[in-house]
């Protein structure tokens, strides 16, 4: 099977191109898991107020023997569940480029 490597083919999102020519630069398939990786990560952030409201006294009050560390923790606690609803892992180290 022979790919021809000049061929350019379209995007098929035409929408977000006004009617000119944009090659396509991404395949269907990472398209698609991106869109849901997206997806996800848009979901988290529709947490509603009452949702946050109780992850934040959750915090507060799990260890009061630093009111130091008060807004520190409720800020880790949101980080924490906006990821966990995003489907994204904790971050250990410096972020990383990942490879296509």
């Amino acid at each position: 099977m022979q790919i021809n490597t000049a061929a350019s083919f379209r995007c098929s999102k035409e929408e977000n191109h006004q009617g000119a020519f944009e090659p396509a630069a991404v395949c269907q398939d990472c398209y698609d898991q991106a869109r849901g990786q997206m997806d996800l990560m848009e979901a988290a952030l529709h947490m509603d107020l009452k949702e946050a409201t109780q992850i934040v006294y959750d915090a507060v009050w799990s260890d009061p023997s630093d009111p130091g560390k008060t807004y520190q923790n409720a800020a880790q606690a949101l980080l924490t569940e906006l990821r966990n609803r995003a489907g994204i892992s904790a971050v250990l180290g410096p972020l990383q480029t990942l490879p296509h």
